[in-house]
């Protein structure tokens, strides 16, 4: 059954997908309200307690022009710089505390064969999530769009030689705190991922893109020394297993626009708008 927390996310996304939709129209807050079946004074109230931002403000950083001045702040020397002394801009963020470990050779190929993974599903801003943490780290983060049966067959498929227990373990509680806005409570959160040594350095190189930042994937693919691939970089960050955490929603096209998203095209420039609108309280 859908949470009031589902729910609202669920009405967020279609707003901004409206927004984004009719830009050029300039629709009032009126008409917003009313696509997603809510009186003007609720939407706006249930908006900016999700955002901290009014409607309009959020739309202002998922414009182009936003989107550049974003990229040319958070450039590859400064967010790398920033990542190799500890800090995260000039705020305590989440990736700060992100240390990621590749799966050995043995793990990688078996299928996850002696490993215990634990699952659980919990609800977010951004909409149901299912986690899965071996005793390692986190193995596993997607959204469950298409429902708990579903997003637990990608997880097993990924490791099909794995014995799963449903248990929402400290490791996974932890990491669940980023999904709020206060991120005082977070420890150190470590990823056990399996991927080849190329997936994982460009992974490890979208935790040097800060919370509130974006980069385009020509920029990615020279920063994690594989200039001239960003294609295959491209194809790395898709395959990403770690929603959120692993912030492949902070890639975008170096023309500005969002583009598209693993778990939606939606969910993508609510992630960045939220991001931004953190930052910028």
């Amino acid at each position: 059954m859908e949470t009031q927390q589902e729910l609202d996310y669920r009405r967020i996304a279609s707003a901004i997908a409206f927004f984004r939709e009719n830009y050029k129209l300039q629709p009032k807050l009126e008409a917003v309200a009313a696509h997603v079946n809510l009186s003007p004074f609720h939407f706006q109230r249930m908006f900016h307690h999700f955002a901290g931002v009014s409607p309009k403000a959020f739309l202002q950083y998922l414009s182009i022009g936003h989107a550049k001045q974003i990229l040319q702040q958070t450039g590859a020397s400064l967010s790398a710089a920033a990542y190799e002394t500890g800090l995260s801009g000039t705020s305590r963020l989440h990736d700060l505390f992100i240390k990621v470990e590749g799966m050995t050779p043995g793990e990688y190929k078996n299928g996850g064969a002696a490993l215990d993974i634990n699952y659980s599903f919990a609800a977010t801003v951004f909409g149901k999530v299912l986690v899965a943490s071996t005793a390692r780290g986190i193995c596993h983060m997607s959204f469950a769009d298409e429902g708990e049966e579903a997003a637990l067959q990608v997880l097993t498929t990924n490791f099909p030689e794995a014995r799963y227990y449903p248990v929402a373990d400290v490791i996974q509680q932890n990491a669940l705190f980023v999904f709020s806005q206060d991120w005082s409570r977070l420890d150190e959160i470590k990823l056990h991922l399996k991927g080849t040594d190329f997936q994982i350095k460009v992974w490890e190189t979208l935790l040097t893109v800060p919370c509130g930042g974006l980069t385009t994937y020509g920029d990615l693919a020279r920063k994690a020394g594989y200039e001239g691939a960003p294609r295959a970089v491209g194809t790395a960050i898709g395959s990403n297993p770690v929603a959120f955490l692993i912030p492949c929603h902070r890639v975008i096209r170096s023309s500005g626009e969002i583009g598209q998203y693993r778990w939606g095209a939606d969910r993508k420039n609510v992630l960045i708008g939220w991001e931004a609108s953190t930052i910028s309280n």
